[in-house]
């Protein structure tokens, strides 16, 4: 196999394939195999058509076989060959097929190629995690106001399936703590994100931008319809609306193309949990300072 890879843009190559040989001639004698047991062929039983007969009636059905089966397989090969990382479905021109070889080209979009450095030991701060008194008591009396009670006592409490004030108060403090920790891991998610995408420039693959956006686009709209906004009035504002999500878009794909550059450097599986999991790790391997109040 002969491939020959062109530059077109930043993330986008042009292959150039061709093979020859037994590869391609004995796809087409597995074509007309499968042609000779199924084709119906006047004053011949089937599977007793003669080749010559065959060819002359099928020819331009095992042609078709052959580049189904043939072309799929030749570009992955060519992919690997390469060592390239496409994250698309190629777009295939340029296909010449005979009897002895097969040429395309394949026009791919590839991960770009990201500089990324110093993504272990970012450095954090954090608060101590505390609930205060008045907090609890806060949460109580908004309880109270919602339920138009007069006092707060172990009825009150058993009304909630609590055994008593004492217990309800616990489980109060709980939620405010997970809370502020849920809060807290999002700032430094966040804070994380922000260190590792600074002074960080590469070309997004527009594909990827694309389908992003029309996902984003998608929850908009249902988000619209939802409350209450005609049909007609969304689709009016949809190139509105398009505008407005590209940098959430794009952000978003930034984000997910640095987090599966760490995943590929460290080895994580890039399955559906690839985000937490990378997440995680930058975590664990973060300097951690505590913040003084």
């Amino acid at each position: 196999m002969k491939t020959e890879v062109k530059k077109i843009e930043a993330n986008k190559r042009e292959i150039g394939i061709e093979v020859s040989g037994d590869v391609v001639k004995n796809k087409f004698e597995d074509a007309f195999k499968k042609i000779a047991g199924e084709a119906k062929v006047p004053g011949f039983r089937v599977g007793h058509a003669p080749r010559d007969i065959l060819e002359k009636n099928f020819s331009g059905q095992a042609h078709e076989m052959v580049l189904k089966d043939l072309i799929p397989d030749i570009y992955s090969q060519a992919i690997e060959k390469e060592g390239l990382d496409v994250i698309e479905l190629p777009e295939i021109s340029e296909v010449k097929l005979d009897r002895n070889s097969l040429s395309f080209k394949a026009l791919v979009e590839t991960r770009p190629e990201i500089a990324l450095k110093g993504y272990q030991g970012i450095k954090i701060s954090y608060k101590k995690i505390s609930v205060l008194p008045e907090e609890i008591k806060h949460n109580l009396e908004a309880l109270k106001v919602a339920r138009k009670i007069s006092s707060i006592d172990d009825n009150f409490a058993k009304g909630l399936s609590y055994p008593n004030v004492s217990e309800l108060e616990k489980a109060i403090e709980r939620q405010i703590y997970l809370q502020k920790e849920n809060m807290q891991r999002q700032k430094i998610e966040h804070e994380i994100i922000e260190s590792l995408t600074k002074d960080l420039d590469f070309k997004l693959p527009r594909s990827m931008v694309n389908r992003q956006l029309e996902d984003l686009l998608r929850q908009t709209k249902l988000d619209l319809a939802l409350k209450g906004i005609p049909r007609d009035k969304i689709e009016t504002e949809e190139d509105k609306l398009s505008k407005e999500l590209l940098p959430e878009a794009e952000r978003q794909v930034r984000v997910y193309l640095i987090l599966a550059e760490i995943a590929k450097r460290e080895k994580i599986p890039a399955d559906e949990h690839m985000a937490h999991q990378v997440m995680e790790f930058l975590l664990k391997e973060a300097q951690w300072k505590i913040q003084e109040a």
